[in-house]
């Protein structure tokens, strides 16, 4: 069985956030979604975390994460659930990434010079998979905080 990635027949119309949009300024816009989704689009947030999002390294995963736990604390001691929700899926997609490239080579699961085939897994470097362990971490650790719990769930009952 082939399966292709996603990406190729995204319907960006219907997707649930949308760059022009200052989640900060109108949060109830902001939808917490499936995983990451989002996290690449939603302005404010993302100029802010985005520029610490780094996982060349395991050292360099260790100071990213750890400047992005920081903003995911500061964004709950105000309050800020959407800011919060976008730290996390930035730890999410540290390990996310990471763990692609420790499984693949060059980070690059499919070829798309032959039908979008998976590519060979079990290519990729060691090193990514420790920094994706260091995320994975403080993603998890950011999960079970039980302020950013309790804030999502009131969220996705009232807002989606």
């Amino acid at each position: 069985m082939s399966r292709k990635p996603s990406y190729l027949h995204f319907d960006k119309p219907a997707y649930a956030w949308k760059p022009d949009i200052d989640y900060r300024a109108q949060p109830e816009l902001y939808r917490v979604g499936k995983g990451e989704q989002g996290v690449l689009i939603c302005e404010p947030y993302k100029s802010e975390i985005g520029q610490f999002w780094r996982f060349k390294t395991k050292a360099i995963a260790e100071e990213s994460s750890r400047k992005i736990h920081a903003l995911f604390t500061a964004y709950l001691d105000e309050n800020d659930f959407v800011g919060a929700d976008m730290a996390r899926k930035y730890l999410q997609m540290g390990y996310t990434r990471a763990r692609r490239y420790a499984n693949y080579k060059g980070g690059k699961k499919y070829d798309k010079d032959h039908d979008y085939q998976q590519l060979e897994r079990g290519t990729g470097e060691q090193e990514k998979a420790e920094a994706a362990a260091v995320f994975f971490e403080k993603w998890k650790e950011a999960e079970s905080n039980v302020l950013y719990k309790n804030l999502k769930n009131n969220w996705k009952r009232t807002l989606g």
